[in-house]
């Protein structure tokens, strides 16, 4: 099943990025927009783009304007919150009534005694559907320690996947991203992977390739990797989903269940900065 989900989605991949005559790709780009209802106002127009990725991994062309209060944590993409909360020791909702491991999640790759300080933490699960503006961007300002690759499968991620696969995103292909506040919060980012191109770009690291047949589980050291808060560090190739972990009362969460939120917006207040 991984073979298959990978060869379908390198073989797609290979068809988005190649950049066929103008007229056509045009068609195609144009064709992509209407399907998917994609909202262009703030990019170029669909073709402008030389592929169907590049429109994927599309730019924004319209600064978008976000809070400078270090206690505002914003959203990292454009995006359906499929679950959020408060983890039952290192148990995370999937989606209602489906729980899945942190500790499995981050992999053996990340200290135990980092996992256990997210015990009873918090967390935000981030959708991105193929509509949706594919690329992410840091939430608050971050020292980044470490980034993970995990091979895995690249089995959907949308809502009746998530309903009907156990442990979804264990499963599947992931890079875990350890970074930390000023004030030495731990904060996970983990871009979990999808059916359908399945890349995931971190433009700090162009090591780390997915969807790769030779890949291997890998770790990435970082000494002095600072970002700020709205720098753009990399992209989808497709929809997938962001999942997001911190530390136990470190968050006032403004979003809930089911609720679109867009990279920039308010969605948390720092409880300890």
């Amino acid at each position: 099943m991984r073979a298959l989900s990978s060869l379908l989605s390198q073989g797609f991949g290979k068809f988005a990025s190649h950049e066929f005559e103008p007229w056509f790709q045009h068609v195609v780009n144009r064709s992509y927009v209407r399907l998917m209802g994609l909202d262009m106002h703030e990019f170029q127009p669909p073709e402008a783009y030389p592929s169907l990725n590049a429109l994927f991994t599309r730019h924004l062309e319209i600064p978008r304007e976000f809070s400078k209060d270090a206690n505002a944590l914003i959203s990292p993409c454009d995006a359906l919150v499929s679950e959020c909360g408060t983890l039952h020791a290192d148990q995370a909702l999937q989606i209602k009534g489906m729980r899945y491991s942190v500790n499995e999640l981050l992999g053996d790759e990340i200290a135990q005694e980092h996992k256990d300080r997210l015990k009873e933490g918090q967390f935000i699960n981030f959708y991105l559907s193929p509509k949706d503006y594919h690329r992410y961007h840091m939430p608050c300002d971050l020292k980044i320690n470490r980034a993970v690759h995990i091979p895995g499968k690249l089995y959907p991620v949308n809502m009746p996947a998530l309903r009907n696969i156990a442990n979804l995103f264990i499963k599947n292909e992931r890079v875990v991203l350890e970074c930390e506040t000023s004030q030495g919060v731990l904060i996970y980012l983990v871009l979990v992977g999808a059916l359908n191109v399945g890349k995931m770009r971190v433009s700090f690291e162009p090591r780390l390739v997915t969807n790769d047949a030779d890949a291997y589980k890998r770790a990435y050291e970082f000494s002095e990797l600072y970002l700020k808060k709205g720098d753009d560090f990399g992209c989808f190739e497709m929809g997938s989903t962001i999942v997001l972990l911190t530390e136990k009362g470190t968050l006032n969460l403004h979003v809930k269940r089911g609720e679109l939120v867009r990279f920039s917006q308010t969605i948390a207040e720092f409880t300890t900065l």
